[in-house]
């Protein structure tokens, strides 16, 4: 019977070849520091367990030569400091190198910050309920599901005495993936814990606050509801066997692109490829080599759910607003000065826009970028688990 068979059918076997191995790793790792007489006695009782094996030894006989690899390591080989520490350590390691792999070439964790590709993916919005007395925040329970299954947290703080908006701190890291942020009123200093991003000032200001803003003691500072950005997966690897196609949700880096800040990521939809010349009707469609894109084109049935050019409602909050109501048509640049200008994309670049075709900063305003800038394609909904009050579960494979 050989070796192979004996350790897929006896555990016995599988456990001396598990110790021999060990042993020898052990040997070769202290060979320079040992002597030969070490180095020779614990060979020579390897080499005796691994006959065992392959004689068929029966188990009295294989017991006692591990018994002797045992005792022969122990005599001779170097016991290391703090092993166990090692150990954990090196698993820690291992796992972070594997996590690390994946990351880079295969699957890349990635938050949607906001609203730009609505309805199909969604970024963080809030809503604040301060002084509104009749709005209850969860708590306990209720809280701690919404939090961990739906992405929607809560945070309140009431006032303990009379004063003004002081002082804001930035948010501070206290431990990994702890985060707090302080402020002071009057002679008070208030702690929010996991603060979301831009609590105080930016655009948006979650909280509304202001320096100097006045609050009497019993009022409500904050009293806010977040509703977190879809989590997904990016990815990484079918891109390097493929160009993106027509529709697909894509994910590229900002460098090199004029008018956008750099080195971060953008997450749109792909609408057009090198060499293509590009049109934008006065209703908002995109011309494609004349031909024209609308809902009944596949991977665009989210993107154009409307009709008609926009109305002026739809303007309210869009990134470009200006130039949106001069062209009357969302967020046009010189790219598109009218619906009888073309837009010719450079060889090896593309052109992107968001879903919410009313309020995305996209290839309308910056123009094409190179196929370079592509890291990968949006791959599935991670998180959140559950659908929120005002939007729909996208956990899973459900987006388009």
């Amino acid at each position: 019977m050989s070796v192979l068979l004996q350790w897929l059918l006896s555990a016995k076997v599988r456990h001396a070849l598990d110790l021999r191995k060990h042993v020898h790793n052990l040997l070769e790792a202290q060979r320079d520091l040992l002597t030969p007489e070490a180095i020779t006695a614990v060979e020579e009782a390897c080499r005796k367990l691994r006959a065992a094996v392959a004689g068929q030894a029966d188990a009295k006989r294989l017991a006692a030569e591990m018994a002797t690899v045992e005792s022969v390591a122990n005599q001779w080989l170097k016991t290391y400091p703090h092993a166990s520490w090692r150990e954990n350590v090196e698993v820690v390691l291992v796992a972070i190198a594997v996590a690390m792999a994946i990351r880079t070439f295969f699957l890349q964790p990635f938050k949607i910050p906001t609203g730009s590709m609505q309805p199909t993916l969604y970024g963080i919005t809030h809503e604040s309920y301060r002084n509104n007395s009749e709005v209850k925040l969860p708590s306990g329970l209720a809280a701690f599901v919404d939090s961990w299954f739906r992405g929607v947290s809560y945070f309140q703080v009431i006032c303990e005495e009379d004063g003004e908006l002081r002082k804001v701190e930035q948010p501070k890291t206290v431990f990994p993936l702890i985060k707090k942020q302080t402020f002071q009123v009057g002679e008070r200093t208030y702690t929010v814990w996991f603060p979301p991003d831009q609590l105080f000032g930016g655009n948006p200001n979650r909280a509304g606050l202001y320096p100097g803003q006045q609050f009497k003691k019993g009022e409500d500072i904050i009293k806010l509801k977040v509703t977190s950005g879809d989590h997904l997966f990016v990815d990484r690897l079918s891109y390097n066997f493929r160009r993106p196609e027509r529709g697909e949700i894509i994910v590229f880096e900002t460098k090199g692109i004029q008018g956008l800040p750099q080195d971060q990521f953008y997450i749109k939809r792909m609408v057009a490829m090198g060499s293509e010349r590009v049109r934008l009707d006065n209703d908002r469609h995109l011309w494609i080599n004349g031909r024209k894109l609308d809902a009944s084109t596949p991977r665009f049935e989210q993107v154009y759910h409307f009709s008609g050019p926009p109305k002026e409602s739809e303007f309210s909050g869009h990134v470009n607003e200006t130039i949106a109501r001069q062209h009357g048509r969302g967020g046009l640049s010189a790219l598109f000065a009218d619906d009888r200008q073309e837009f010719q994309v450079q060889p090896r670049h593309y052109i992107v826009m968001g879903d919410n075709t009313m309020n995305s900063l996209d290839s309308r305003t910056w123009g094409d970028f190179s196929q370079e800038n592509v890291i990968g394609k949006s791959a599935f909904v991670y998180w959140p688990f559950l659908s929120q009050s005002d939007r729909p579960g996208r956990f899973g494979w459900s987006h388009r």
